[in-house]
């Protein structure tokens, strides 16, 4: 009927104006907002990225920090020919030690690593060679001072009986263990006793299933002593 057509017409009518208009508006706003709206959309839902903080360097790169009060200190044998010993003392102590100045002496190559702390005064010795000079470095050393020691390459073809019986006095339970080239580290304390629960001593022995050829892995030890002990 003419009624319905007349109907139909301005549906139609009506339908085309808002197409228009809508045109019309969407060419003056901008895109920018648009855009950033559908992805603020999009990111509706999404479970936020949990991101750990870095975590914050402690002394001797241990990691978990010493309880206030307490000495950081970490010990790390050589390794090769390239790995270094090293023997850090509360950050104020890291150096190699001299081991990167090997020491020649008859029967191949090896340093003993010696390091008295006493306060904040450092002595350091390295000995093999001169087995003699470390026995008299350690009896010399003052009451209450800590004693950390450690082996590059090979540190017992040249360590006298007297050495490593004055070691074994200070606590250490393998020194007289020691082969060639094994890996070994110690810190012992002279005047007083440390706690029980702290790594003191760790030995690696050159075998067969060697890391590094002809040299055994390189091995550590770490840990915090009381300030009030010393």
């Amino acid at each position: 009927s003419l009624a319905d057509l007349v109907k139909l017409a301005g549906l139609l009518l009506t339908w085309l104006a808002a197409w228009y208009l809508g045109c019309l508006l969407a060419s003056f706003m901008p895109k920018k907002p648009i855009t950033a709206s559908i992805a603020n959309l999009q990111g509706i839902g999404r479970k936020p990225v949990l991101r750990a903080p870095i975590p914050k360097r402690q002394k001797c790169d241990h990691w978990s920090p010493c309880s206030p009060g307490n000495y950081a200190y970490r010990i790390l044998s050589g390794g090769g020919k390239a790995k270094l010993a090293k023997i850090c003392f509360e950050d104020d102590l890291d150096i190699p030690l001299y081991c990167n100045n090997l020491q020649r002496f008859l029967g191949g190559w090896g340093v003993f690593c010696l390091v008295c702390v006493l306060f904040t005064s450092y002595c350091i010795i390295d000995s093999t060679e001169h087995s003699g000079e470390m026995v008299t470095f350690i009896k010399n050393a003052p009451e209450g001072s800590l004693l950390l020691m450690v082996t590059h390459d090979d540190g017992s073809t040249r360590l006298k009986n007297d050495a490593r019986k004055l070691i074994e006095e200070l606590g250490s339970k393998e020194i007289w263990n020691m082969k060639f080239r094994s890996s070994w580290a110690f810190i012992a304390a002279k005047g007083f006793k440390l706690p029980d629960n702290i790594q003191k001593e760790k030995i690696n022995h050159s075998d067969k299933n060697n890391r590094y050829g002809g040299w055994p892995a390189e091995i550590q030890i770490e840990g915090c002593i009381p300030r009030n002990l010393i």
